[in-house]
């Protein structure tokens, strides 16, 4: 880079910077360089999750409908029962939400959810990451959703291999992972810390209270 004296007419000589004609080539070549280092990071960015359908779910009273209770206890609810009469069809509850999860007690909270679907293989910290702020859902809205698919039909819970994540504050108020897989005779659903290093395979359904992913 050469400087330049430019002298305007009654006013003293000024140092302006002018670019040496043989850098140009070089220069052009940094910037094209970095904008796309930049695009590709901001397409490993914004590629982790998909946003899908935006849903809502409420255990509130309808017309014509009874509430269930006021509270939401979750170890009345979340019970193993395959038998024509369960209310939802739980065939497997892990010791790890047993333990965490069961003993909770929650009002049922936003009833929408912003669903998403995970591109790459990703662990909880990532996904919670990009979602942002607004990742947390409950256990009643995980509840809400199962009592719509009570015996695995179609719904916003995937009832293929791909597993549905839910972010949910424990017993403790640790945040951690609850998964719910629909194993043929029942619901099958977990439970782990998001600082577990189990990563999520692509397909993995996520719901979270939030609007838009976090860029």
């Amino acid at each position: 880079m050469a400087v330049i004296s430019c002298r305007l007419r009654g006013a003293p000589i000024i140092r302006c910077l002018g670019l040496n004609p043989s850098l140009v080539p070089v220069l052009l070549i940094w910037v094209v360089s970095a904008t796309a280092e930049e695009s590709r990071a901001d397409d490993g960015r914004s590629s982790l999750v998909v946003p899908d359908v935006r849903i809502e779910c409420s255990l509130k009273r309808k017309a014509g409908e009874l509430l269930e209770t006021e509270a939401f206890v979750a170890r009345e609810r979340y019970q193993e029962d395959i038998t024509p009469t369960a209310k939802v069809r739980i065939s497997w509850l892990g010791a790890t939400f047993m333990h965490r999860y069961a003993v909770k007690v929650e009002t049922e909270g936003d009833p929408s959810l912003q669903t998403y679907i995970l591109r790459n293989p990703s662990s909880a910290v990532d996904i919670s990451r990009e979602l942002g702020a607004r990742d947390e859902t409950r256990l009643a809205n995980v509840w809400c959703l199962l009592r719509l698919q009570a015996n695995g039909e179609s719904g916003a819970l995937q009832t293929n291999s791909a597993p549905n994540i839910f972010f949910v504050r424990d017993g403790l108020g640790d945040l951690g992972v609850v998964d719910v897989l629909w194993g043929g005779a029942g619901w099958e659903i977990g439970a782990s810390p998001i600082g577990n290093q189990r990563t999520w395979p692509p397909g993995t359904r996520v719901f979270s209270h939030g609007a838009d992913k976090r860029m």
